[in-house]
């Protein structure tokens, strides 16, 4: 009799641990689905404002959802549904997520500059939009030695015409890209940029990323939930006293 008791008792615990497990996955999948998704920074394109080894999270509520925010891992994109439903179109500064519109299955991270309708110029280093200069101040140097080597970046405060502020860095004085052709934003897209303007493949590149469609937008950084010291792996927990970040972490993203 005992040892039957015994058997149901250790079956009821173990069917109860099952459904505490099932439960969680689940609200875990729907945050990760409509709410928050994690994402981390691979690349150094948007020095200084988020750094290689960064983690944040990325708010899909924020634009609406569209066919690629609420893909799942693994999974193709929705079938049958374009464009976003609870659309809220990106506000010029913002930092959005978004699919590379020539390979879909690939995320980048970079700063809203121009709206639909928008044109956009690079002059002598200088944004312009609508043909006028963004207002833009020399700050501080940026010190980077992320790389194993100790290097001095110039660093400016740009001012967009809503009133956004950022810094954006400048690592030499006649880069590539820093004079362009004129860019007109097309009707449902935006035109992206990295705040790294010499070290970002972005909107300027017209054959590689070009002009992101609205459809393309995963969701808005939001916060910095973690970050580690470039290369250093987050397994070696072992390391973190001296790996992490710590005055990033919980840091709001501008």
């Amino acid at each position: 009799m005992s040892v039957t008791t015994g058997a149901k008792r250790k079956e009821g615990g173990l069917a109860e641990t099952v459904r505490v497990i099932s439960h969680a996955l689940i609200i875990a999948l729907v945050i990760r689905t409509f709410l928050f998704q994690p994402f981390n920074i691979p690349s150094g394109s948007m020095k200084a404002t988020l750094l290689v080894g960064d983690y944040l999270f990325v708010s899909k509520y924020s634009y609406g959802y569209s066919k690629y925010s609420l893909q799942l891992p693994l999974l193709p994109p929705l079938p049958l549904f374009n464009g976003r439903i609870f659309a809220s179109e990106p506000d010029r500064g913002d930092i959005a997520v978004f699919r590379l519109p020539r390979d879909p299955s690939t995320d980048y991270i970079k700063r809203v500059i121009g709206l639909p309708g928008d044109r956009v110029q690079m002059l002598e280093g200088v944004l312009n939009i609508n043909g006028q200069p963004v207002k833009r101040e020399q700050m501080e140097e940026f010190i980077d030695n992320e790389e194993g080597r100790t290097s001095r970046i110039k660093r400016w405060r740009e001012t967009l015409p809503n009133g956004v502020t950022y810094t954006t860095l400048d690592m030499v004085d006649t880069g590539f890209y820093d004079n362009t052709p004129v860019y007109t934003v097309p009707a449902g897209h935006y035109f992206m940029m990295g705040d790294n303007r010499d070290n970002s493949t972005d909107s300027r590149f017209l054959s590689q990323v070009g002009y992101v469609p609205f459809e393309n937008f995963i969701g808005k950084a939001q916060i910095i939930f973690f970050s580690l010291a470039e290369g250093e792996r987050a397994l070696e927990v072992w390391r973190w006293p001296w790996t992490v970040r710590w005055n990033r972490l919980g840091t709001v993203v501008r």
